[in-house]
């Protein structure tokens, strides 16, 4: 599992955007989100850079959490 903080995630718009996101760079990735905590987990995928791209990419900035 990776998770990263992702602070500028505010609302469920932001939410379908980062999933949407990881998921059309991982199609089989189990993506859970909480809002409240702006915490984005992925599931399913080895590759953090790539996910952490995406994100990015969606207009978020995500920061990886150990």
């Amino acid at each position: 599992m990776i998770e990263f903080e992702v602070q500028d995630m505010t609302c469920k718009h932001c939410e379908a955007t980062i999933t949407k996101a990881i998921k059309d760079v991982a199609a089989d990735a189990v993506v859970d989100i909480d809002l409240a905590t702006h915490t984005v987990r992925v599931g399913g995928v080895a590759n953090a850079d790539r996910i952490e791209a995406a994100i990015r990419d969606a207009g978020y900035s995500p920061v990886e959490r150990p």
